[in-house]
């Protein structure tokens, strides 16, 4: 089999989120970045126990620039085979898909994964517009796969339960909780991903649909206010008034 897992970066959940010149781009000042969870603890492993079980490939795919190879070198260690990096900075949705999927159809990748999102934009964009770009079916956040020949059985969870779906090869595929456990890189992985192939393509060119007017930090938190259980009436007052929930 050939798999094709998408990984981005994103800030690790300590950075200090900060916006630059006129609230229009992110701050990347002292930012430590890591592999997006959902690419790499899900889409990334599930791949992986694919190869191993079924046998083939694992190529990742990155669009960004040669900033990014640090969490392309680690998804490596982790026991991808080769890494392609697109040498451009993702600026939206639609530029991100369109790249990989013009890497993609070249390739005849029976699945392409991706995370159910990333954590930094929580968008879940990318993987349907993969999808429409390929002509191939899309399954999202799905937290089970088992593959047998050319079918592939999937599990998704819904409001009330479980949809499972088949579905015939190739197609998407977004990876949510569930669909495999976090693997941690070992030395000799950690060593093998410093010669592991890593190809870095020029983007194709596609028409600029999106572009960000400014970004807007969330307001502060106030701080929380006790009553006492037996006052009922003083919290319906608050509620209605300050939290304007009722």
């Amino acid at each position: 089999m050939k798999l094709l897992v998408c990984i981005s970066k994103a800030p690790d959940t300590t950075s200090k989120i900060d916006f630059v010149d006129n609230n229009t781009k992110f701050n990347e000042a002292g930012v430590q970045y890591i592999v997006n969870p959902y690419d790499e603890w899900y889409a990334l492993v599930r791949a992986l126990e694919l190869k191993e079980t079924l046998g083939g490939t694992v190529t990742t795919i990155t669009v960004g620039p040669p900033e990014d190879e640090a969490v392309i070198r680690k998804a490596l260690a982790i026991g991808a085979d080769e890494s392609v990096r697109i040498n451009a900075v993702a600026k939206d949705a639609y530029f991100t898909a369109f790249q990989i999927a013009d890497y993609a159809k070249k390739g005849g990748f029976d699945i392409v994964f991706t995370g159910k999102e990333t954590i930094n934009y929580n968008g879940s964009q990318v993987g349907g517009m993969i999808a429409e770009l390929l002509n191939q079916p899309f399954i999202s956040l799905a937290s089970k796969l088992d593959v047998s020949g050319t079918t592939a059985t999937i599990h998704k969870e819904i409001p009330g339960g479980t949809e499972i779906v088949e579905v015939n090869l190739p197609f998407i595929i977004s990876a949510a909780k569930g669909m495999a456990e976090q693997r941690i890189p070992n030395m000799r992985g950690i060593m093998a991903a410093r010669t592991k192939p890593l190809q870095i393509i020029e983007p194709v060119v596609t028409d600029e649909l999106v572009s960000f007017v400014s970004y807007d930090l969330p307001k502060a938190k106030s701080a929380c206010k006790y009553i006492d259980p037996a006052n009922m009436a003083e919290l319906v007052h608050l509620l209605h008034t300050e939290a304007k929930v009722i």
